[in-house]
């Protein structure tokens, strides 16, 4: 470790080891571009760096499998691309991962699984698109007991504006590349949620799955300073 950088110089990266005592988790590795043997370098320092849960994103099972090989005691979840060692503290914080379509499925099951991964409590309620609204009004009392929602998107992007309009909770808005020739691989979701008439809407990158539980974990963290006075 650099003495008193907070930083590991490993020559190809320079992990963040002071990120947990700054931000309550650890630095999430991004596994795309990397060679299992950086992947490998990289968790080791921030597993010696802290207590945290140590997430790598965006990984497929042939370098999942590599990498636990070289780092024993971690989970694969294949479904999510998202490898991860140590169970989280629970932050008794429930987050509803509402999903417009059965498209919308990929991104859904990677918020959902990170959110697990550092301590959220989640509920996935899918399908529930505004093209059929009663099937989400059918799910509304379970969405509005929710103390966040990330809420995902193609096509033209509206079901964050609808559920923002039924509920009290911080809705967190992803939209996804789902969609025909003019959702433009999810530039026309992004730019209704960015114009969105439900104000306060958070909006992430478009399939940004990761992004949308990482914001929820800054909304539970937040809530939670405030509920004990700190």
């Amino acid at each position: 470790m650099s003495p008193g950088r907070g930083f590991d110089d490993l020559g190809y990266a320079r992990p963040d080891t002071d990120r947990e005592a700054r931000s309550g988790l650890p630095e999430v590795i991004f596994g795309p571009g990397k060679t299992p043997d950086q992947v490998a370098g990289v968790a080791r320092s921030l597993l010696a760096a802290g207590d945290g849960p140590v997430l790598v994103t965006r990984v497929d099972r042939p370098v999942a499998d590599q990498v636990l090989g070289l780092v024993p005691g971690g989970r694969f979840d294949e479904a999510a691309r998202l490898l991860r060692w140590r169970e989280p503290a629970p932050l008794a914080f429930r987050l509803a991962v509402v999903a417009a379509g059965t498209s919308d499925g990929p991104v859904a099951v990677e918020a959902a699984a990170v959110a697990r991964a550092i301590g959220l409590e989640v509920e996935r309620i899918d399908d529930v698109g505004v093209a059929g609204l009663h099937r989400l009004l059918a799910e509304q009392d379970r969405i509005a007991k929710a103390d966040a929602v990330v809420c995902i998107a193609g096509m033209e992007g509206a079901l964050p504006s609808v559920v923002a309009g039924l509920v009290a909770a911080p809705v967190v808005a992803v939209p996804t590349s789902v969609g025909y020739g003019a959702a433009l691989e999810g530039v026309t979701a992004l730019l209704a949620m960015l114009t969105s008439c439900a104000a306060g809407i958070t909006v992430v990158n478009i399939d940004s799955g990761f992004g949308a539980a990482l914001a929820a974990f800054r909304i539970a963290r937040s809530a939670r300073r405030s509920g004990s006075g700190g």
